[in-house]
């Protein structure tokens, strides 16, 4: 068993083209035993976003804090909060968006400990 604090994680800016103000933090992974996931917490300064994407394995996340965006192939706009789970399926294209000039939005993004 592993109980760690976020807090005691360190937190890495997001390199990939299309990232603004983001930073990821890896609590509990591969590196960790964990036999099929692995946990990643994405903050989002206001104003920031992950980058426009897509991979060929879902993930699901899970706001602990704030209210963003969570944009789709189309473009189109799905408001989320803290409180809302939501699914990416594999090969989804989907962009998180901090939808606060003033808040962070942190979420939890659950993914196949190989793709980590």
């Amino acid at each position: 068993m592993k109980i760690i604090s976020l807090n005691d994680i360190p937190k890495n800016k997001v390199e990939m083209a299309g990232a603004v103000g983001a930073s990821k933090q890896v609590p509990l992974s591969k590196d960790d035993g964990a036999p099929v996931y692995s946990y990643r917490v994405f903050t989002m300064e206001p104003g920031g976003n992950t980058p426009y994407h897509q991979h060929n394995y879902e993930h699901m996340n899970y706001v602990i804090e704030g209210e963003g965006f969570l944009v789709n192939e189309d473009g189109v706009k799905q408001p989320i909060k803290k409180g809302d789970f939501a699914l990416v399926l594999p090969n989804e294209k989907h962009q998180y968006r901090n939808g606060s000039n003033e808040n962070q939005f942190v979420m939890i993004c659950g993914v196949p400990k190989e793709f980590e």
